[in-house]
């Protein structure tokens, strides 16, 4: 595995709502500041940097756009000449120009950080490999919140977070490290 000159840092959700207590509890308390070590990095080395703001149709979002909650949180403002995808569903190639921008430039490698590892993060890296894209997943820069699954059982945001990177892993998907990421670079 080897990090490429043009591969693209996909931030996906960095907004202020993801803060809203009424998600829930979460894991990986020091995922921003990893999301922060890969952004500073990737402006540091010129690399590609792609925000994802997630612009909700249902007005009892924390994304909705009517509100606070829809901004980005400041350390993750995008820079003058980094890409903006605006989405409305979690994934971020679903009714965007993501795939088309990527390949226009000769993108074939994606890292995909931010939230929720189960939602927004899950989606993007399904349909990032299902299009041919080399897509790696750093699992500590990523977080979710306790969730119940489909019979009412509670799962704790480790749980959660896991089992969707399980779900990644090996096919759609390779799910590294912030150090692994640096280290290749």
């Amino acid at each position: 595995m080897e990090l490429k000159t043009n591969a693209a840092l996909i931030l996906i959700d960095q907004q202020k709502g993801i803060h809203h207590p009424k998600l829930g509890r979460r894991n990986n308390p020091h995922a921003e500041d990893r999301m922060a070590e890969l952004l500073a990095y990737w402006r540091h080395t010129g690399r590609p940097v792609i925000h994802v703001q997630h612009l909700s149709c249902s007005p009892d979002s924390v994304f909705w756009p009517q509100q606070s909650g829809v901004e980005f949180q400041e350390r993750f403002l995008p820079l003058p000449g980094e890409q903006l995808i605006r989405k409305q569903v979690p994934d971020a190639f679903c009714g965007t120009a993501l795939e088309a921008g990527l390949r226009e430039v000769g993108i074939e490698q994606l890292i995909i950080v931010g939230v929720a590892t189960h939602n927004s993060v899950e989606s993007t890296a399904r349909t990032a490999g299902n299009l041919g894209f080399e897509t790696w997943v750093a699992a500590d820069a990523c977080f979710t919140f306790d969730k119940a699954d489909f019979f009412g059982e509670p799962h704790s945001a480790e749980e959660v977070h896991a089992m969707s990177l399980g779900n990644l892993h090996g096919e759609y998907a390779t799910v590294v490290t912030t150090a692994e990421i640096l280290k290749k670079g």
